[in-house]
């Protein structure tokens, strides 16, 4: 194909092109960067293109190009979306931990300690007896009054809020 032939190609099938993608994709901006990367393509390739098949061509490489900016959208959409779920799970995470740490700051030193070893730290009531001089009776009896405190506290939203 001569650099004339391609010219003339232009003027013949871009509109053509163009509205093809267009109807497709329905966005303008999209739709003139697909057709122009076509022509590019086929400029690129023209010593191999002949000026008989550019139609033909043109339109087989215009739509490869648009599956492929769809596919590409549709992977982009899906990040997004995954990321504001992520964000959103992220929010609700720390509203929730700054619930709870304003829940445990009502609790008496010694409950918030023993809700803390035991549930986060995971020690066993012996070793939190040993830590804090209370015998594993008293940690398990103090404990459970620690959680039913807790628990009093975050069932009253006014109580957080």
């Amino acid at each position: 194909m001569t650099e004339k032939e391609y010219n003339s190609c232009v003027d013949a099938y871009a509109d053509v092109v163009y509205r093809f993608i267009l109807k497709n994709i329905r966005h303008e901006e999209d739709a003139r960067d697909i057709v122009q990367s076509a022509f590019e393509k086929m400029w690129v390739n023209r010593e191999q293109v002949n000026s008989a098949t550019a139609k033909s061509y043109l339109f087989t490489v215009a739509y490869n190009q648009m599956i492929d900016h769809i596919r590409k959208s549709k992977r982009i959409e899906l990040r997004e979306e995954f990321e504001e779920g992520s964000k959103v799970a992220g929010q609700i995470i720390l509203a929730f931990k700054r619930d709870l740490e304003k829940a445990l700051s009502q609790l008496t030193p010694l409950q918030r300690s023993l809700i803390l070893l035991k549930d986060l730290e995971g020690y066993t009531y012996e070793e939190i007896g040993r830590i804090t001089a209370l015998n594993p009776s008293q940690v398990k009896v103090y404990l459970h009054r620690a959680r039913l405190q807790l628990k009093e506290i975050v069932g009253k939203p006014e109580n957080i809020v």
